[in-house]
């Protein structure tokens, strides 16, 4: 069942992902050569805590971290870490915020210090293939008209996508109907209507779109060890375009 929000919901839900564009604007000057994932969720997990918020994934279905921190060739549902980030590493922050029972979710890929021109375009295509999805998140169109624009994006840029994780809706649970592909037809599945809130989140790869496992049972990294980034934002679908509820200002 999918759940419409209302103008007061969606608010609520609004000021969690102010919070969280905050988190991650501080988040950002911390992402340097040396530091590990581990210091960046704690800080993470202490930022939304004096914030009077906590991190939602903790806990969820037995995660044990505040975020979820991928580098390089791993796709998502990286455990953070001791090991100390390298230059030029490339690490995706993911993380969800619960302020007074209302959520939001957002994911950014940083830069760690300088990195490749390889690196960066693939972070630069994969936060572009986002927007261009947010772009089909309007009244009237259909749920496949998001996947469709980013598949469409990032395929002309030569990059894959990763067909396993996708988005969904998001309310006072993590994840609510409907189901967001970041691939698709136009025209085909659900119409959006006002009110719906998901969440869309491509992860691109330099490579091959397939990923495995690891032991770990959590984290997924690339089949052929290439490059991946992932940008996520929370939408509310509104009658006069969408809005992105986690922006950084």
């Amino acid at each position: 069942m999918i759940r419409i929000k209302s103008q007061k919901q969606i608010e609520k839900m609004h000021e969690a992902g102010r919070l969280l564009a905050s988190c991650h604007r501080e988040l950002s000057k911390l992402v340097t050569p040396g530091t590990s994932t581990l210091k960046l969720d704690q800080f993470v997990e202490n930022f939304l805590k004096a914030h009077g918020a906590k991190a939602a994934q903790k806990g969820y279905m037995g995660y044990p971290y505040a975020t979820c921190a991928s580098v390089n060739d791993e796709v998502c549902h990286g455990l953070p870490n001791k090991r100390a980030l390298k230059e030029g590493d490339i690490v995706t922050i993911d993380f969800v915020v619960n302020l007074n029972g209302w959520l939001a979710d957002s994911a950014w890929s940083y830069a760690v210090g300088n990195v490749s021109r390889k690196s960066q375009d693939l972070m630069d295509a994969t936060k572009k293939a986002l927007y261009k999805g947010i772009e089909q998140a309007q009244v009237g169109n259909r749920i496949g008209d998001i996947g469709h624009a980013i598949q469409t994006y990032a395929e002309s840029k030569g990059y894959s996508i990763v067909r396993e994780f996708i988005g969904h809706g998001i309310g006072r649970s993590i994840h609510e109907e409907p189901q967001v592909h970041h691939i698709g037809e136009r025209n085909t599945g659900i119409t959006l209507k006002e009110g719906m809130v998901i969440t869309i989140e491509p992860i691109l790869n330099a490579g091959l779109p397939h990923v495995s496992l690891t032991e770990d049972g959590w984290t997924a990294v690339t089949y052929d060890g290439s490059l991946s980034a992932q940008y996520e934002h929370t939408v509310a679908i509104m009658k006069d375009g969408p809005i992105i509820l986690t922006e950084q200002a």
